[in-house]
């Protein structure tokens, strides 16, 4: 893939970049602040920007916002952010879009996992930190819509969001594939969403239901 990276750390922002590019990929463009990001995504047009939510000039929420006119500005692009700490103020707008990520920092270090996550953002998926999928449903009352779910309904609708497959939540949960659908086909049905055959559309309709709220 042809990636850019968006992170005010040098340290890091190498280290990520040496990183991706032993793994193959390669590197069209480094941003130190969300301004010189939105250059460099411009003029290189890459396949998958990596960006930190927390960057100059206000070090607040730079990075996320930016990857937010990113989306409207160029639709194909995928885009991860990651972060040191929660802020779902944009995810769940952005991940209802597709082809998003959202990684705390650490699990760059589990680097297999993190790479496989890149991959599944690429190909269209998303890729959610476990954590932060645990805020987003635990901002969900408990006489919502959500509580029709079985507790092994909730387990199954949390790693959907992870943007697991249906043989990874079976792998997970020591469950059968067959099982995992009967589960999920459950999920969308008290949910009242749509069947999709695609798993990450799924994923992005239970999220952007839940964002709702």
């Amino acid at each position: 893939m042809r990636i850019v990276i968006g992170e005010d750390s040098a340290l890091f922002r190498e280290g990520l970049a040496r990183l991706l590019a032993d793994a193959g990929h390669e590197i069209v463009g480094l941003a130190p602040d969300a301004p010189s990001l939105m250059t460099v995504v411009a003029q290189t047009s890459p396949d998958l920007a990596v960006i930190d939510i927390r960057m100059p000039p206000d070090q607040t929420d730079d990075g996320a916002r930016a990857a937010r006119r990113l989306r409207m500005l160029h639709p194909g692009l995928a885009i991860v952010l990651l972060s040191q700490h929660i802020e779902t103020r944009h995810s769940v707008e952005l991940v209802a879009t597709g082809r998003f990520g959202y990684l705390l920092k650490d699990r760059v270090l589990a680097v297999d996992e993190f790479l496989d996550a890149l991959d599944r953002v690429a190909a269209g998926g998303s890729a959610l930190d476990p954590e932060v999928v645990t805020r987003l449903l635990g901002r969900q009352r408990s006489d919502d819509r959500l509580a029709p779910l079985t507790p092994r309904e909730r387990e199954v609708l949390t790693l959907m969001a992870e943007g697991c497959t249906n043989v990874g939540i079976g792998r997970r949960l020591f469950l059968t594939e067959r099982t995992v659908e009967t589960h999920v086909g459950s999920i969308l049905s008290k949910l009242g969403l749509h069947t999709n055959d695609e798993q990450h559309r799924r994923v992005l309709a239970v999220l952007a239901y839940l964002g709702e709220h």
